[in-house]
C-alpha cells in the first residue's frame, strides 16, 4: 500500500482565488462576470470584526460596498435593506431611501415575495413623521443591527489578503528549494522558467540605446543592477536614490512608493551604491559617511548607521552570504558593517588616500582595495591583516617614480580564455593612466589592455562584462573603450558622454552596459 499523501485543491476554491485578486486590484467587471459564469461567489471579507463593527454603527455605506461582493440568503438581504430604508426615513432622506426600495434587487425581490412588508416600507416612507417603535417592531434600532450582524456573519468567511499571490510566491519557493527553479533570479510564472534563463553570448555595446536625463542641478554619482536584472538603480548628488526601467530609461512606477513621489533619499549627495546578493537589499553610501540599507520592494528604510565613516563612502559591495556590509570612503579606510547587528564590525586601515573600491575576493576570504595613494592591498577580510601591497606599474611612457591613482580594483569574474576557479586570485586594476591591467594577487601584470592614447586618454571608470569576455574602460574624452580580454585588442569604440564620465556598471545577464556622467545623465548601452 502506498504512502503517498494526495491532495484535491475544489475547482470552486481556485475560483475564489481569482475572484479575490479581481476585487483586490479593482477588476469589478471581471469579478461580476466570472461569478455570474461560475455560479461561485466570494463571500470573504478581509475582517468580519470590521463588518460586524460597521453594521452595528450604521456605516451603511461600508456595508454596502462590502455585501455587494456576498450571496446572501434573500431573507438576509431583505433584512438587512429594510433597515438600511428605514433608517434613512429616520433621518429624512427619502430621497435615497426611495432610490433603495425602488431601483435594488433585493427590494424588487421582496415587492414580488412579501408584497405586504414592501407595501407597509412604501407607506412609512409617505408620511410626514417617524415613528420608530411602529417601524423597528417596538425593539431599539441597534437590536435590529446587531441580529442582522449575526446573521450575515453565518455566511461570511475571513480570507486573509492576497491569497493568490501568496500561494504562487510559496510554490516559487519550493520549486527553486527544490532545484526546479535557479534561486536569486527573476521568474516568469506563466511559463514556469526564470525571466533570463535564456543565455546571450557577450557582445560589446555599439550605440546608445536609451537615456535617463537628470535635472538641470543634478547628475548621477553612481548606479548599479539588481543580481536578478530587474532594477537599475541610481545615486544623485543632490541626495535621490531613483530605480529604473533599463529598458525604457524610465522610472519605475510600479513601485508605489516611486509612484506618490516618496524616493529613497539622503540629505547628502549619494556617492555608493550596491545590492545584496538576492536583490532584496540595497545599501547606499552618502558624502557625510552615513550608510542606509532599503527594502527596495517597499522603499523602506531597514537599517541606518549614521557613521559608517568620518567622510564620503566612495565604494559600497556586499559578502558572499549578504550578511556582511562592506565600504570605502574618502578617510581612507574600508570597513566591514554587519547586516544583523548594525555595528561596524571591521576596519583595514593603511592607506593614505582616498579609498576608491573594496571588494571581497571569491570565497570571501579576502578584501581588495584600491586608493588614490596609487597602491591596491590585499588584506584578510577575518583579522584585517595586509597580506599584499601592490604597486601597478606605469605606462612606458609615463615616470616609474610616481604613483598614479588607483580608480578601481575588482576582481575577473573569469581568466581571459579560461573557465572554472583558476582565476580566484586575479584582479583588474584601472589607474589614472590609459592602461587597464590583469593582474595576480601578488602583483605580477597578467595582460595589459590601453587606450594607445597620451592625450585624455586616462581611464577614469571600468568594469569587466559578467563572463569576462569583455573589459569596458571610460577614458578622460568621454569615450568607452571595448576589449577582449582573450586577445587584449581594443574592439570598439563609442562616445558615450559629452562631460567627464563617473562610472560604468554592466548588467548582470544582459548586454546592456549603463554609463553616468557629471552631464546629468545615464545612457544605456547595447550591441
Amino acid at each position: 500500500m502506498s504512502g503517498a499523501v494526495s491532495t484535491s485543491v475544489e475547482s470552486a476554491d481556485v475560483i475564489r482565488l481569482m475572484l479575490q485578486f479581481c476585487k483586490e486590484n479593482g477588476l469589478h467587471r471581471s469579478l461580476q462576470a466570472l461569478q455570474e459564469e461560475s455560479r461561485v461567489s466570494l463571500n470573504t471579507v478581509d475582517s468580519l470584526d470590521g463588518l460586524m463593527g460597521d453594521i452595528n454603527n450604521g456605516r451603511w455605506d461600508m456595508v454596502l460596498q462590502a455585501v455587494s461582493y456576498l450571496s446572501l440568503p434573500d431573507n438576509v438581504q431583505q433584512d438587512l435593506y429594510v433597515q438600511i430604508v428605514l433608517e434613512l426615513a429616520e433621518m429624512r432622506e427619502l430621497d435615497t431611501a426611495n432610490h433603495l426600495i425602488r431601483e435594488t434587487a433585493p427590494m424588487i425581490a421582496m415587492k414580488q415575495d412579501t408584497p405586504e412588508r414592501y407595501l407597509r416600507l412604501e407607506a412609512l416612507l409617505k408620511r410626514n413623521y417617524f415613528d420608530p417603535r411602529e417601524a423597528y417592531d417596538g425593539d431599539p434600532k441597534e437590536k435590529k443591527r446587531s441580529s442582522i450582524a449575526q446573521a450575515i456573519s453565518k455566511y461570511v468567511q475571513v480570507a486573509p489578503p492576497s491569497r493568490l499571490l501568496s500561494l504562487v510566491g510559496q510554490a516559487m519557493k519550493w520549486q527553486q528549494h527544490a532545484g526546479i527553479l535557479p534561486p536569486n533570479t527573476r521568474i516568469d510564472v506563466f511559463r514556469g522558467v526564470a525571466a533570463d534563463a535564456i543565455e546571450e553570448s557577450e557582445q560589446c555595446p555599439t550605440q546608445i540605446a536609451k537615456t535617463v536625463k537628470f535635472g538641470t542641478k543634478s547628475h548621477p554619482e553612481c548606479a548599479t543592477f539588481s543580481p536578478d536584472g530587474q532594477y537599475c538603480v541610481s545615486g544623485s548628488v543632490d541626495g535621490f536614490v531613483e530605480v529604473w526601467d533599463y529598458q525604457t530609461a524610465m522610472l519605475r512606477k510600479d513601485l508605489s512608493y516611486q509612484e506618490e513621489g516618496a524616493f529613497m533619499m539622503h540629505e547628502k549627495a549619494v556617492i555608493g551604491i550596491a545590492f545584496s546578493k538576492d536583490s532584496e537589499l540595497l545599501a547606499t553610501g552618502a558624502q557625510d559617511g552615513q550608510l542606509k540599507i532599503w527594502r527596495v520592494a517597499t522603499g523602506q528604510c531597514v537599517r541606518r548607521y549614521e557613521k559608517a565613516h568620518n567622510e564620503g563612502i566612495t565604494f559600497i559591495s556586499w559578502s558572499k552570504d549578504s550578511s556582511q556590509i562592506l565600504t570605502a570612503s574618502f578617510d581612507y579606510t574600508a570597513r566591514a558593517h554587519g547586516l544583523k547587528s548594525g555595528k561596524t564590525l571591521k576596519e583595514y586601515r593603511g592607506h593614505t588616500s582616498y579609498v576608491n573600491t573594496a571588494v571581497y575576493s571569491h570565497d570571501g576570504g579576502r578584501v581588495i582595495t584600491a586608493s588614490s595613494d596609487g597602491h591596491v592591498i590585499i588584506w584578510d577580510a577575518r583579522t584585517t591583516e595586509q597580506m599584499h601591497t601592490i604597486v601597478p606599474p606605469p605606462p612606458p611612457h609615463m615616470p616609474s617614480t610616481i604613483h598614479y591613482a588607483v580608480n578601481a580594483a575588482f576582481m575577473a569574474p573569469a581568466a581571459p580564455g579560461q573557465s572554472g576557479n583558476e582565476d580566484e586570485g586575479l584582479i583588474y586594476v584601472c589607474s589614472r593612466t590609459n592602461t587597464v591591467q590583469l593582474m595576480n594577487m601578488q602583483g605580477q601584470v597578467i595582460k595589459s589592455f590601453t587606450s594607445g592614447k597620451r592625450d585624455k586618454g586616462d581611464f577614469v571608470a571600468m568594469t569587466p562584462s559578467p563572463k569576462g569576455d569583455w573589459l569596458y574602460a571610460a577614458a578622460e574624452d568621454n569615450k568607452l573603450y571595448c576589449f577582449s580580454t582573450q586577445s587584449g585588442a581594443l574592439e570598439q569604440t563609442l562616445q558615450v558622454a559629452e562631460k567627464e564620465v563617473i562610472g560604468l556598471v554592466h548588467h548582470p545577464s544582459r548586454n546592456v552596459l549603463a554609463a553616468y556622467s557629471s552631464d546629468g545623465t545615464m545612457a544605456f548601452l547595447k550591441p
